[in-house]
């Protein structure tokens, strides 16, 4: 059983669209939807160095442009699950039917200004803690007055909370945790911080009609399984200021009986966990459409049309 996944902010990199730009009508889907939220993706995607991409209005739509066209470029597949990071679950939600492509980038374009504008009324950031036991750094977080924004398994928990609570996390780390590391995010994202952005996404919503999806959902929230679009897309709304529960998520998986987990450009993050979280699964990232011929081979192994 495959599940195909998309990895969340922070995983963009300079002209990391450039090459799948390149694959037959790539360019002009990215131009259209381009038109449609007032957004070059193009030039975003290409040309914009990390700083510019760094902008939570920008690169959340380039992580959903590029998941949606990687995924394309593999064919008519037929998943057993699919799964996102944070703004990765508005990806995987068009992949499972939920959204079309375009009012998935519509939806991740309002969410990453209304998160952008919450973000600018305190200076707020996210760093993740590698290594230590989750309960103890979990406790410590809160003693600091942090939240621990993403609990992503295999050892991994994200902090977010104001710069100053995050200096001082460096200085003091929860007992054996080996590094705490910045993330290239520009707010708070999954706390309080970003209450006024639900609202705004909530409003955003009311104008969209989805649908059920067409294979299993599994939701950021607490790992289930989602069957109603109704409620794949309320809980994309209040996931906003919720923290991230990706280690609940990868229960689900072994528990749906995983065998491969795929993920769509820009890979690297989610089959990262994967590989510690989930030891047997076969797991493979999309870079670059050099490896497409690698995901298709998988594909035909663990989920054949």
């Amino acid at each position: 059983m495959l599940v195909l996944v998309a990895p969340g902010q922070g995983a963009q990199t300079p002209g990391f669209l450039t090459p799948w730009l390149e694959l037959p009508g790539a360019a002009d889907r990215a131009a259209a939807w381009s038109d449609a939220i007032g957004l070059d993706l193009l030039h975003y995607g290409t040309q914009a160095d990390a700083d510019a991409i760094r902008d939570t209005a920008v690169a959340q739509p380039l992580l959903v442009a590029a998941g949606i066209l990687s995924a394309a470029a593999l064919g008519d597949i037929a998943p057993g699950a699919v799964a996102g990071h944070s703004v990765g679950e508005i990806t995987a939600a068009a992949l499972a039917g939920v959204l079309d492509d375009t009012a998935a980038l519509v939806l991740v374009r309002k969410r990453g200004l209304a998160m952008a504008e919450a973000a600018a009324i305190t200076e707020t950031g996210m760093s993740a803690l590698l290594g230590g036991d989750p309960e103890v750094s979990v406790a410590h977080l809160e003693r600091l007055g942090l939240t621990p924004a993403n609990i992503n398994g295999a050892g991994q928990i994200v902090a977010a909370g104001t710069l100053e609570q995050l200096a001082a996390l460096a200085e003091d780390k929860p007992e054996g945790v080996r590094k705490v590391m910045p993330l290239k995010v520009a707010g708070a994202f999954h706390t309080r911080h970003m209450a006024p952005a639900v609202e705004t996404l909530a409003k955003a919503a009311a104008d969209l009609t989805p649908t059920d999806p067409k294979v299993a959902y599994v939701s950021n929230k607490d790992g289930r399984t989602v069957t109603a679009g109704s409620e794949v897309l309320d809980r994309l709304v209040g996931q906003v200021a919720n923290p991230v529960r990706w280690d609940l998520c990868m229960e689900t998986f072994k528990e749906l009986g995983v065998t491969a987990l795929l993920e769509v450009c820009p890979g690297g993050t989610l089959t990262g966990l994967a590989k510690r979280a989930l030891p047997g699964v076969r797991t493979l990232a999309l870079k670059t459409p050099d490896d497409l011929d690698a995901a298709r081979e998988l594909i035909s192994e663990h989920a054949p049309a």
